[in-house]
């Protein structure tokens, strides 16, 4: 029995790399990046806008909770989805960063950054002149 736990624990981990890589790939990053422990962390943190010390804050045992909501939110804003996306992010977190990873969803740019929004897409390019 405890070989079958070890293999299903062996591809959960192996399936979450995936995503990871994939969703690092979307947004422009390196995918080997997604494998480091706390570079993958900075690296999301970048992602979504929210300067290098906000991991300090993720150690903190109730402000990393409340810190790590709000990265969530900041990662579905960034992949151009809503708040139901994020309450999938926090609650089925290996499903819905397969689906940032695998799906049709693209990365928009950071979603934390002060002065973005991403509730109006960018507008389009100047028309070439003939």
């Amino acid at each position: 029995m405890s070989g079958i736990v070890w293999l299903i624990y062996i591809v959960i981990i192996v399936l979450g790399i995936a995503g990871f890589w994939m969703m690092f790939q979307k947004a422009g990053e390196a995918g080997w990046k997604s494998i480091i422990p706390i570079w993958n962390t900075l690296i999301i943190l970048k992602m979504v806008g929210r300067e290098w010390w906000w991991i300090i804050l993720l150690i903190i045992p109730i402000v990393g909770f409340v810190v790590w909501i709000i990265v969530m939110n900041d990662l579905s804003k960034s992949f151009g989805h809503g708040v139901g996306f994020t309450l999938g992010l926090i609650f089925l977190s290996i499903i819905f960063l397969f689906i940032l990873a695998f799906g049709s969803s693209m990365y928009r740019g950071p979603a934390g950054a002060t002065g973005t929004s991403i509730a109006s897409p960018p507008p389009p390019p100047p028309p070439m002149p003939a």
